[in-house]
């Protein structure tokens, strides 16, 4: 990435920045509104400490997505500034209409409009920056505030990072600039180690079966696997990663190696934290899990400082979450996903299935449990409507493959809604309206990869 449009983007932060600081000096509460998933509560979770720090009231709402429905009742709310965070870049038309000043600090593909002077647009695309591998919504949510001396919160950008898988490789761009932050205020530490999930929290063998990402392929989501590699060892795998002795730990690492070398790698962690919060992906799992709960208010007060009981809760829905995935790999094993020529589907009234389709068909790639020469796409019905999660490979992208352009293209046919991410997307449109859409999205995918 060039310095130039680095400079450009910081630049664009930094006044959003000194519009937040004029809300805070004429001592006003800031309206909040934040998408739900781990990316949008680290997003607002850096916003509110930051607002908090300074003695400011803030008001804030996570919603799964912004729609012209909610937009209109904002509207109505007697605000002098509303900051949407990772989410907003698709309506700044709308957006723009509000009488009071707005900030949107996103990542998502923007729409083509200009908006006027009370309207401050932080989002990477603007300057030719990729926001999804580059920066997420909790790292623009953090540029925004940054001038304010408050780099001690680059970690929770880092934590959304995670969550919109943009930190498994270490972290390029400008979110290397937030580490680099991070690293200098003091409170985030790299060091290498196995990329396992739950260390402390989750006896071994689960620990393996949950770890998916990065997945180890065998072991990824299925408990008896795990408990047999762990016997072949001769490890107990009843115990914690953590009560294991250096011994033990240096046979399961050159075991794990074999199976994927990115399990040993960098970790980051903020050492001071609770121990169950130290390492900041997995910090990024118990958010996710808490939105997936749509228990919204409790990342956040996590985020904020609250721990013991709400912890616990998180902890509990997190294991609930992860079992559920666990069900859901098992039912792509046996099932499969139906095939198209150039994409693939997964497709279940299960309640259960319907509410991790999403994750479990990036897993089901990630593992190779389905076919990673197509991207998949899971859905799920609510009653009228379909919504869809479509995951594909940084290969695919390479090769053309632009999923958020691909679904906001085919809704539209349908008066749906779509976008995203060039490797991960969403949209919803009418049920009746599926095998349409389906075969469009085929079509479009067909003409991305061939041209």
């Amino acid at each position: 990435m060039t310095h130039k449009k680095q400079h450009s983007l910081l630049n664009r932060a930094d006044e959003a920045c000194d519009v937040i600081q004029k809300h805070i000096k004429n001592d006003e509460t800031i309206r909040i509104i934040s998408h739900n998933d781990a990316d949008g509560i680290s997003a607002a979770a850096v916003l509110a400490n930051a607002l908090k720090e300074e003695n400011t009231q803030f008001h804030t709402t996570i919603i799964p997505r912004l729609r012209p429905d909610i937009i209109d009742e904002l509207k109505t709310e007697r605000y002098e500034l509303f900051i949407f965070l990772d989410m907003g870049s698709a309506y700044l038309k709308e957006l723009d209409s509000f009488k009071s000043d707005v900030i949107i600090a996103d990542h998502h593909q923007i729409s083509d409009y200009n908006p006027g002077k009370h309207l401050t647009h932080v989002n990477p695309h603007l300057f030719g920056i990729d926001g999804s591998k580059d920066l997420c919504g909790a790292g623009s949510s953090y540029l925004s505030i940054r001038n304010m001396g408050k780099e001690h919160l680059a970690y929770f950008a880092l934590i959304g990072a995670f969550g919109d898988m943009q930190g498994q490789n270490g972290f390029t761009g400008i979110n290397k600039f937030i580490l680099d932050d991070g690293l200098n205020a003091g409170n985030v530490e790299i060091h290498e180690g196995l990329k396992l999930v739950s260390k402390s929290s989750e006896p071994l063998f689960k620990s393996l079966a949950y770890t998916f990402s990065p997945a180890l392929p065998g072991l990824t989501g299925d408990f008896e696997e795990s408990m047999g590699f762990l016997e072949k060892m001769g490890l107990s795998y009843g115990i914690k990663f953590t009560d294991l002795e250096g011994e033990e730990r240096d046979i399961l690492k050159d075991e794990l190696i074999k199976i994927n070398p990115n399990i040993f790698g960098d970790i980051y962690s903020v050492p001071k934290e609770n121990k169950f919060l130290t390492d900041l992906e997995e910090y990024s799992y118990i958010l996710d899990a808490c939105g997936k709960n749509k228990k919204f208010g409790l990342g956040l007060s996590i985020s904020l400082g609250e721990r013991e009981k709400a912890l616990n809760v998180a902890l509990d829905l997190q294991r609930k979450y992860r079992d559920q995935l666990v069900k859901g790999l098992e039912w792509i094993k046996k099932e499969g996903a139906v095939n198209l020529d150039y994409i693939q589907y997964l497709y279940s009234e299960d309640k259960v299935l319907k509410s991790v389709m999403g994750t479990i068909a990036s897993i089901g790639i990630s593992t190779s449990i389905l076919d990673v020469n197509k991207p998949v796409i899971g859905i799920s019905r609510l009653v009228n409507d379909i919504k869809i999660s479509g995951r594909t490979t940084r290969e695919l992208v390479d090769k053309g493959v632009n999923l958020g352009k691909a679904f906001d293209d085919a809704s539209k046919n349908f008066s749906g809604q779509g976008g995203g991410h060039d490797i991960a997307a969403g949209a919803m449109v009418p049920y009746e309206s599926m095998d349409n859409f389906l075969n469009i999205v085929n079509d479009i995918i067909e003409h991305q990869l061939n041209n």
